[in-house]
């Protein structure tokens, strides 16, 4: 049978054993929450509460600066006892908003709005998202209030929900959609309605048969005339990129340097849509999230819901700890995430695991000349040359550099995946940005 893909791209080892089949749990509230004001692309949000003020449950502590940026809202009831900088996974010292646990938690998800958000205008409902603080739940954490705003010159007729969830070792999306997928086509109804179009399409690789399944039935449930598919994809990475998840459903290709909406497609989440859904008939701010906790060296992998501004070091506590120390902790998945050395590093909203990898799994040999083998550039899914890229970054070739389109890469990782010399081609890349982007403002 033939499945949509992509050109390039490669197939690591999925490791989704430890937890594909773990049902969520709640982990327990955190005594502290240390809440980061900047969770997002964009600008951090502007502290609106001060130390000693008492805060409830979802109530607005960071208040966005500006369009691009986001709403922070409260985790947990307490007290704010610091606004300080401390260590997130953007920075080492970040200033975050640190609220001690007191007094009574308030069910929000409990007391619908009093209307059908079917008979709200969509200004409306933008304004529920925008004031709840959604972004992107894949990992970019992109505000989605800019998102669902194209210019008016892009003519947008196709939103595509991102389920591929093509990392390996993260299970949170598999069964986010297992679990709830009426919420998320509701979700994605909604979705369509702000944007003004009728058709969508959630992709999932074939990897995930209960998700398909699950969707395609919840699917059925809906009105005709919403144009709702399931399009199930070849299980590749980066499938869940979203220039080639475009690709893979439609067969658009997404010019170098433009956007999604300059070929009329708008892309979300399977996370964001069901953190819209709630916003929209609950209310629900951004304050928890579902995560993968994994690795062969944690006592308890598994999927949990948590609270975010919860710190690593309690959250694996609470998962049995560890059965050896970790010689690498990835926030994220170990293709596309974030390395990070302290424990004490919250989670945040575009948080979607945490990977712990043992000494066996980790390679730490120093990396060779390049060999001029053409794998990186047989297996990139842009057509970049990454060898040629990372060669000019060494040399400071910024000449060089300019020619390559850096810009267009999508930060995947395959290239050092399959690099024999075993070359950091993907930092080289993210240097080359760098290198070029201080070029332009010196």
């Amino acid at each position: 049978m033939y499945f949509k893909t992509f050109k390039g791209g490669i197939h690591p080892p999925e490791n989704k054993g430890f937890t594909r089949d773990n049902q969520f749990s709640n982990l327990p509230i955190p005594q502290v929450c240390y809440i980061p004001l900047r969770q997002h692309i964009g600008k951090p949000a502007i502290p609106v509460v001060e130390i000693g003020d008492t805060v409830e449950v979802g109530q607005i502590i960071g208040k966005a600066d500006g369009f691009v940026s986001s709403n922070i809202h409260s985790s947990i009831p307490g007290k704010v006892i610091e606004i300080a900088g401390y260590p997130t996974v953007y920075s080492k010292n970040e200033q975050c908003i640190v609220i001690e646990l007191h007094g009574a938690f308030n069910d929000i998800t409990q007391t619908s709005c009093n209307e059908e958000w079917k008979d709200l205008d969509p200004k409306d409902i933008f304004e529920r998202i925008q004031e709840a603080g959604i972004v992107g739940m894949g990992g970019a954490a992109f505000p989605t209030p800019v998102k669902l705003s194209p210019p008016e010159d892009k003519e947008i007729d196709t939103l595509i929900i991102n389920g591929s969830e093509c990392e390996p070792y993260l299970t949170v999306d598999d069964m986010l959609m297992q679990s709830f997928p009426a919420e998320i086509v509701e979700g994605v109804r909604i979705t369509l309605k702000i944007i003004g179009i009728k058709n969508a399409c959630i992709g999932i690789e074939k990897n995930k048969p209960q998700a398909i399944s699950a969707l395609q039935e919840a699917v059925k449930k809906i009105p005709m005339e919403e144009n709702i598919s399931v399009e199930a994809l070849k299980t590749k990475y980066p499938q869940g990129a979203e220039k080639q998840l475009i690709f893979s459903i439609l067969n658009r290709e997404v010019p170098s340097g433009r956007l999604p909406m300059d070929v009329g497609v708008v892309v979300q989440n399977v996370g964001t849509v069901h953190a819209i859904r709630e916003a929209v008939v609950f209310r629900k701010p951004l304050y928890e999230r579902y995560i993968t906790i994994t690795g062969q060296i944690v006592n308890n992998p598994g999927n949990y819901k948590v609270r975010i501004g919860s710190r690593i070091s309690d959250i694996i506590e609470e998962c049995g700890g560890l059965k050896e120390d970790a010689a690498k902790i990835i926030m994220g998945g170990p293709m596309c995430g974030i390395s990070i050395q302290n424990l004490n590093i919250p989670i945040i909203k575009g948080t979607s695991g945490v990977l712990f990898l043992s000494k066996r799994e980790v390679f730490s040999e120093d990396y060779k000349p390049c060999i001029r083998c053409g794998r990186c550039v047989s297996v990139c899914p842009v057509s970049l040359l990454p060898s040629e890229i990372a060669n000019a970054t060494e040399k400071d070739r910024l000449d060089i550099l300019e020619q390559l389109n850096p810009y267009d890469c999508v930060m995947c990782g395959s290239c050092s995946y399959v690099c024999p010399a075993r070359r950091p081609i993907g930092h080289f890349i993210k240097l080359a940005q760098e290198k070029l982007r201080r070029k332009k403002t010196a």
